[in-house]
């Protein structure tokens, strides 16, 4: 007898339990999500049940052009159909056509490329890089940012408690406010080999720096010989409605970072570019940094993910998406003034601040009853995260503003009677 739905949905559900993380499907319960993701096309998922979803979370931000673009999967399939791992011995097309045309889309004269497999191996690698291209150990970064969890990405992100387990980290690393460019220049010494933050804030809760900042850190880098390092792993890719989120303001950094959006939502797919002069070290001896897998499928993948951005107008799509998003989010928050604090972002990635984290994940799961997905903030449980694929519809923006809106009031709406169930116990 075949398995039916809900035993498979069962067993699955005991296999997390029992061998990946109990914690994961305490979450799952929450949310209401004890189910199974089978399928995906464009904005939307389909679930075991039959069930749409609203992907408005997209992996976080990882889903870019949306599941299973036509484009992406036929550059993917092709590559599969050949050899879709690279021997590490022979030069291959799809490396080298990439890190071309990476070079031609990132700002400035940023040149030379190094693959890998996610955006903290990203990140890693542009630290290693830093320190062996100024032979300074000290490193600044923020307060609230994020950069990934291995070691050193990890001693460079700003949430104390993923990081206090870990301890000690990487030395030498000071952290200061983001978007204060004085509390930055207060931090520089002769000893700093590199700054590295993100052009907003995307785990911290999407936040916005001032305009100029990004400028000003690059002429405090610039005064002090230090190098910058932009973390675009999650808002690079077009989506704040430009290819690269620093290009808004002329900010060229010396080491850039991608990863998320980076393979289409086909394949893990991350790298650092970085300006010629800093790539000597790696030139002389090409295997001090290393990584095992040469991803050919994820390579192919990644040039038809930009040239999809570009050629089917892609980033003003991110423009248009975010705008109409964040009014609708603005309009459904005005209702609930003090429950909500704040609406923010840049194209298709925009977060929403509630005044008690405990709202934003009702809130949250309210969304997911509506078969509306989105994200907290990892570092600010306080934020709902939306991070749409830029090919969402009018349609489809309208339809997470009214899952918001609903789940928003029946939040406020429980609340109320759960204040009013401990008056009641408290006076009898």
């Amino acid at each position: 007898m075949s398995e039916t739905t809900e035993a498979r949905v069962l067993r699955v559900l005991r296999q997390y339990a029992e061998h990946l993380n109990p914690g994961w499907v305490r979450g799952f319960k929450f949310l209401g999500v004890e189910t199974l993701e089978v399928e995906a096309s464009g904005a939307i998922i389909r679930d075991a049940y039959g069930r749409d979803y609203l992907d408005f979370a997209c992996g976080p931000a990882v889903f870019i052009v949306g599941h299973r673009h036509p484009r992406v999967v036929e550059a993917a399939r092709r590559e599969l159909d050949r050899m879709p791992l690279s021997v590490r011995i022979m030069p291959n097309e799809s490396m080298g056509e990439l890190a071309e045309l990476l070079a031609e889309v990132t700002p400035g004269d940023l040149q030379y490329v190094f693959f890998c497999n996610s955006g903290a191996e990203a990140n890693e690698g542009a630290l290693k890089l830093a320190r062996a291209a100024t032979g300074r150990p000290g490193v600044v970064a923020t307060i609230g940012a994020f950069h990934g969890k291995t070691l050193g990405a990890l001693s460079v992100s700003g949430r104390e408690q993923y990081r206090t387990p870990f301890a000690p980290l990487l030395p030498g690393v000071v952290h200061v406010p983001f978007g204060d460019a004085a509390a930055l220049a207060a931090a520089l010494t002769p000893q700093t080999g590199a700054v590295i933050l993100e052009p907003i804030q995307g785990e911290n809760g999407v936040v916005v720096p001032p305009d100029g900042y990004l400028r000003a850190v690059r002429a405090l880098c610039d005064r002090a010989g230090a190098l910058l390092i932009l973390d675009e792993v999650q808002t690079g890719m077009g989506r704040t409605g430009t290819m690269w989120a620093c290009e808004r303001e002329g900010a060229v950094p010396d080491i850039l970072t991608a990863s998320k959006g980076l393979g289409g939502g086909i394949a893990p797919v991350g790298a650092f570019i970085a300006r010629p002069h800093l790539w000597t070290t790696l030139t002389q001896h090409p295997y001090m940094h290393t990584t095992t897998f040469g991803n050919r499928l994820g390579w192919a993948a990644s040039i038809a993910t930009i040239r999809v951005i570009q050629e089917e107008g892609l980033l003003p799509r991110a423009t248009a998406i975010g705008d109409r998003l964040m009014a609708g989010l603005r309009t459904a928050a005005a209702a609930s003034p003090g429950v909500v604090t704040g609406v923010r972002g840049r194209g298709c990635l925009v977060g929403v601040e509630f005044a008690d984290p405990d709202v934003a994940f009702l809130v949250l799961a309210g969304m997911v009853q509506r078969r509306v997905l989105a994200f907290h903030g990892i570092n600010r449980p306080e934020v709902i995260r939306f991070a749409p694929p830029l090919v969402a519809t009018d349609a489809q923006v309208d339809r997470a503003v009214t899952a918001f809106s609903e789940a928003l009031v029946e939040a406020q709406g429980l609340l109320g009677e759960m204040a009013a169930a401990a008056e009641a116990r408290t006076t009898t």
